[in-house]
């Protein structure tokens, strides 16, 4: 597996076999390695008890290490309370106060910390002007919006001026057009700030929207470390195609291989090629229509079709096409490949070093 980063960028966050273990059972993060690079924007990504959040939460200061270190711009802060670290968190929940303001929200840590009134609160002005909420900033969470209070709490975060910043799931509370504005925001944000963003996600489509460098995880490991480019157009192992989505897994002679769905031609019975290492026979199990193309499902000839049965593989086909030739369900077709298209795919999960 390829990293993404060169050991020679400078590094904001570097993960050294860090583990996380709850009892005797297997780890919830195994020994894992992983370098981002500073300024950059990082997701990590994977399915729910893949281990992601509590990699956040070791980074945060918010969960306890088993073993391993974490450095922050080569200083080990593994062992450091969560105020020490030069990170903050900023929460799926966004954990707003709700009988406070938004300025006094933002500027409640520097009330911890004993700042006196007029200089926190011209300092959280500031930081409310800069997220578009400055007129706004003598309302209550209750008077804002899903998408104002995540304003709200990216300036608290903010305030404490992090080297760091991260993000456990701060989208999924969001309407799906709002979250759309939302992460565009962010990303904006971390361009302007010049800040390293480590954002958590179980979405596909929002890590490959914000992040330079994704890290897909899954039981604890790292399967891949990339951009997303790099991730969608080659996944390394089964599980990330199947993960990412977009791609069919084939079984060959020479092991199992991805194809992207929009890679693979489909062809009627009666034009089909002489059977060969890049082509299959199929049937069609299902036509979904999806505007400006028509998403095919099959199985492999013979499998018994019930209610409940997924398609095997997919082939996307543009709306003209299909509208030229149109597929039916249960109709015998063959599927197509270039060599060029196809990748091979290892089978285990593996540790990587980024």
């Amino acid at each position: 597996m390829q990293a993404s980063i060169p050991t020679s960028s400078p590094s904001a966050i570097e993960i050294v076999a860090l583990t996380k273990r709850y009892g005797s059972g297997k780890p919830a993060v195994d020994s894992i390695n992983l370098r981002i690079a500073s300024g950059s924007y990082c997701c990590l990504l994977g399915p729910s008890g893949c281990g992601k959040s509590t990699t956040l939460r070791m980074v945060a200061g918010h969960e306890s290490v088993s073993s391993g270190d974490i450095l922050l711009e080569n200083r080990n802060i593994t062992d450091l309370p969560a105020a020490e670290r030069g990170t903050a968190m900023m929460f799926q929940s966004f954990a707003l106060f709700p009988h406070l303001s938004a300025l006094d929200n933002v500027a409640f840590s520097l009330k911890m910390k004993g700042m006196d009134k007029a200089e926190r609160h011209a300092k959280a002005k500031d930081l409310l002007e800069r997220v578009a909420m400055g007129h706004l900033a003598d309302r209550t969470p209750g008077e804002l919006s899903g998408g104002q209070q995540q304003r709200v709490a990216l300036a608290r975060a903010l305030i404490t001026q992090p080297k760091v910043l991260l993000l456990d799931e701060p989208l999924s509370a969001l309407d799906p057009f709002l979250r759309i504005q939302m992460r565009a925001e962010l990303r904006r944000w971390q361009k302007e700030l010049g800040l390293t963003f480590i954002h958590v996600t179980h979405s596909q489509e929002e890590a490959m929207a914000l992040a330079d460098t994704m890290v897909v995880m899954n039981h604890g490991l790292i399967e891949q470390v990339g951009s997303p480019h790099e991730i969608y157009n080659r996944p390394a192992s089964e599980f990330v195609a199947r993960f990412m989505g977009g791609h069919n897994v084939l079984d060959t002679a020479a092991g199992k291989i991805g194809v992207r769905t929009d890679h693979m031609q489909i062809i009627p019975a009666e034009a089909a090629l002489p059977d060969g290492p890049h082509n299959m026979r199929a049937v069609v199990s299902d036509v979904e229509y999806q505007g400006t193309y028509v998403l095919l499902g099959l199985q492999k000839p013979g499998v018994a079709q019930t209610a409940s049965s997924t398609a095997e593989f997919s082939v996307m086909v543009s709306e003209a096409q299909f509208a030229a030739r149109p597929y039916q369900v249960s109709e015998a077709v063959q599927l197509a490949w270039a060599a060029e298209a196809a990748h091979p795919l290892g089978l285990v999960s593996v540790p990587v070093a980024a």
